[in-house]
């Protein structure tokens, strides 16, 4: 792998696009906010918003316009407070023949031991994992979700040494037992949840902290999740279960203030950022990336 000056490519205008990763994989543009990407210790892989998103598959949610244009605008602000909070951003090309690309979290489970690629359970989906493959594939050893199984990234809940995996409409037991046999042999207890009224574990419930979650108990059985502290969601906002924590920081979506002030009340660093159009496409927060601690100690 080698890095070169970055070639003239369109980046938020916050943030100073520095280098262009060449390798065997896709090509990967390197960018962050004021510092030397050579040797930050966290990346976060996201990948361009497809001009299809319009097309994306949706289960609970109707269909309804989406603007692409804003939807990146939206994106690209996102991208700036990953880099703000000090993650090396590695961003993926959009394909257009995969309007759900930009929700790498599906695609990709990693864990300071191993990285465990998807298999989504939507199969439209299925051929966005040999990008996030190559990707996460630079930093960890990767294992594969295998046939018959399904498993998407936002059913996975990691909180420590405990994971969480949501069975729902895209992640079958199967898929979520052959994730309980790849983490198991590094020390994690992984728990089979159910999951009712969204699409994901993780609309239902987020870690905002070591030992605390957000959450919306309609959706979640959240007796499964007694052992850890919680939030609960504001009942206005049944949506707002979705957080992205960071190292010193929690991203949440603007849309939620009544939610956001639950969270700051209990000493939590918010940034919120608007997430209305990707939101249309059942997306979230924890959507849009994949975090890869790369410090020695990971």
């Amino acid at each position: 792998m080698s890095l070169r000056p970055l070639r003239a490519v369109s980046y938020p205008q916050s943030l100073q696009p520095v280098y262009e990763m060449s390798c065997s994989g896709p090509e990967i543009h390197v960018w962050a906010a004021g510092y030397d990407v050579r040797v930050a210790d966290a990346v976060a892989v996201t990948r361009e918003i497809s001009p299809a998103l319009a097309a994306c598959e949706l289960t609970h949610l109707a269909r309804a316009p989406i603007d692409v244009d804003r939807a990146r605008a939206q994106h690209g602000a996102y991208e700036a407070a990953l880099a703000d909070a000090g993650y090396r951003v590695e961003r993926l090309a959009a394909d257009p023949g995969m309007p759900d690309c930009v929700f790498v979290e599906d695609i990709a489970v990693v864990v300071p031991e191993i990285a465990i690629v998807t298999r989504p359970g939507a199969a439209s989906r299925r051929g966005e994992t040999a990008a996030v493959a190559g990707a996460v594939s630079r930093y960890r050893t990767v294992r594969y979700i295998e046939a018959p199984g399904t498993l998407d990234g936002g059913d996975v809940l990691i909180a420590g040494r405990r994971v969480f995996v949501g069975v729902s409409s895209r992640t079958t037991p199967p898929g979520a037992g052959q994730l309980r046999r790849l983490l198991e042999p590094y020390g994690y207890d992984v728990t089979e949840v159910a999951v009712r009224g969204c699409l994901h574990l993780k609309s239902a419930a987020t870690a905002v902290g070591e030992d605390l979650l957000l959450i919306n108990p309609e959706w979640v059985d959240a007796t499964v999740l007694d052992r850890l502290d919680r939030v609960t969601v504001d009942p206005r906002e049944p949506s707002a279960a979705n957080a992205l924590r960071l190292r010193d920081r929690v991203i949440f979506p603007s849309a939620f203030p009544r939610t956001a002030e639950r969270l700051e009340a209990r000493g939590l660093r918010l940034v919120t950022v608007d997430a209305s159009e990707l939101a249309k496409a059942e997306g979230a927060v924890t959507c849009c990336c994949v975090l890869v601690d790369v410090s020695p100690h990971a």
